[in-house]
């Protein structure tokens, strides 16, 4: 059981109030050490926040509603372009990886990843961009057994953390 891991979740361009909490809320349950909201991803309030202060409430609102608290728990970051972010990522000696059905991805329960992995998830359902794909140093897909194509992010996002953080 690997417990040490240094594991930063990034969620890129995601719509979702609710998905943004619910990653939140996993991230917490699972001690991940970092949520980085990337694009036009929605966030929680911040100190410095730049929005309308009633848009960044309301955002704010939604996103607690599933995150439940933590969205003041959990450390977390807005940045807006993703190249700068998984470069640093990179430069800190972070695997980068995607979560995303491809052809070269691995699937999920044959991934041995390194002590510091950065998981970036990426749109409901266009998934992550081919741009960013290319950005990654690896690509895991969770292998699918029913007749749908997916699953939802946040679903997603939890199983490929559990096993990151509890079965490689």
């Amino acid at each position: 059981m690997k417990t040490t891991a240094r594991i930063i979740l990034i969620a890129h361009n995601l719509r979702s109030t609710h998905n943004v909490g619910s990653l939140l809320r996993t991230a917490d349950g699972l001690g991940v050490n970092e949520v980085w909201l990337s694009g036009y991803t929605p966030h929680p309030k911040a100190e410095d926040d730049d929005r309308l202060p009633h848009l960044a409430a309301k955002i704010d609102k939604q996103i607690a509603k599933t995150a439940l608290g933590a969205e003041k728990s959990v450390k977390w970051r807005q940045t807006a372009n993703i190249q700068e972010a998984l470069l640093e990522l990179k430069a800190n000696g972070y695997l980068v990886v995607g979560l995303e059905q491809a052809e070269n991805a691995i699937p999920l329960p044959e991934f041995k990843p390194p002590e510091k992995v950065a998981l970036i998830v990426g749109r409901e359902v266009e998934g992550l961009e081919p741009e960013v794909l290319s950005w990654c140093d690896a690509i895991v897909e969770i292998p699918m057994f029913g007749q749908k194509e997916s699953f939802n992010v946040a679903v997603a996002a939890a199983m490929t953390l559990y096993s990151l953080r509890y079965l490689a």
